[in-house]
């Protein structure tokens, strides 16, 4: 199996022999899971009729279930480098919705793993329900030097909207939600001044909050915000004319596609139809020779960009997919 895929394979064919090359255990048992309906390719690796359906009943949710509790610590959150940026063994609020939006995309985001789950947020949240971005704990391990640890650190929107959005979806009732809830609607409102990472997360708590009409009003008002501050190129063939925000690398741009993930989000109606194809074929041709997409944030240490890529071609690939486009 050569390091490279054929260039005359699908997009999926060439992201599968990236996965099996460079990925860690989840990410390939995500693909399977994803794209292979469950179980790794019976007739052979990418080309060779890798990429098409195969598997059944449960093992595509047991599998990346099994490989997602390797994570998975004593308290109830998620370490070990479950995100890439942290490092070290123990949980962080940012691990932890990592492993939730794993679970929520197999279906299992309830239960007593999720009240597990919820336990820690409350243990580790703010007075007023907020998660920190980096928890203390985290203190004399590796991370990356653009999320600072400090001793108390306060409630961050981009680390607790993800969180609360996707529980209020899939109908998770804690005790701990109503303060955080709380706590999101009063920051999104507050949002003047913001950047894309932050609107993205305020767009994840819109996505899944209970109250629709007030969720679509404070869309709406973010839209604006997004396109008048330029936080989206609009423009794909353009993007070196658009600003990029204090703190981000060199080029990290952020698209439509990269707010609008899939068609049923409020951000969708943010863009024209036109817009959003641009954004879509840019993110396709974005695929390198090696299969996989490329990460755009700051590359900090070697594995992190390493263990990030496969993250970043199964977003690219699902992303693709909610839009209709054909990807193998």
């Amino acid at each position: 199996m050569a390091g490279i895929a054929a260039p005359s394979a699908s997009p999926l064919a060439r992201a599968e022999h990236f996965v099996w090359l460079t990925a860690r255990v989840l990410e390939q048992r995500r693909f399977a899971y994803h794209f292979l309906d469950g179980g790794p390719a019976v007739a052979g690796p990418a080309g060779g009729g890798g990429a098409g359906g195969r598997g059944g009943g449960d093992r595509g949710e047991d599998a990346v279930e099994a490989a997602l509790t390797a994570y998975r610590e004593e308290d109830g959150g998620y370490g070990h480098g479950l995100e890439p940026d942290l490092r070290g063994p123990v949980s962080q609020p940012l691990h932890t919705a990592h492993a939730l939006r794993v679970l929520d995309s197999i279906g299992r985001c309830g239960g007593s793993r999720v009240e597990r789950i919820c336990r820690y947020l409350t243990a580790v949240s703010t007075p007023e329900g907020a998660l920190p971005a980096l928890h203390p704990s985290l203190r004399g391990y590796p991370y990356a030097p653009f999320l600072p640890v400090v001793d108390d650190p306060p409630g961050d929107l981009l680390a607790t909207g993800p969180v609360v959005g996707l529980l209020h979806r899939n109908r998770v009732w804690h005790a701990w939600l109503f303060r955080a809830t709380d706590f999101c609607w009063a920051a999104v409102d507050a949002l003047e001044e913001s950047h894309p990472y932050e609107v993205m997360a305020a767009v994840a708590f819109l996505d899944g909050v209970p109250d629709r009409t007030r969720a679509e009003a404070a869309a709406d008002r973010l839209g604006r915000l997004v396109r008048e501050r330029a936080l989206v190129v609009l423009d794909p063939d353009r993007r070196t004319e658009y600003p990029v925000p204090p703190g981000y690398a060199p080029g990290e741009h952020h698209f439509p596609h990269d707010y609008a993930r899939v068609p049923e989000s409020l951000a969708r109606r943010w863009f024209t139809d036109e817009e959003l194809e641009r954004s879509l074929d840019f993110l396709a041709g974005r695929q390198r020779e090696d299969g996989g997409w490329p990460v755009t944030w700051r590359e900090w240490a070697p594995g992190t960009a390493l263990e990030g890529r496969p993250i970043v071609t199964l977003e690219a690939l699902l992303t693709l997919r909610a839009h209709g486009r054909a990807i193998g």
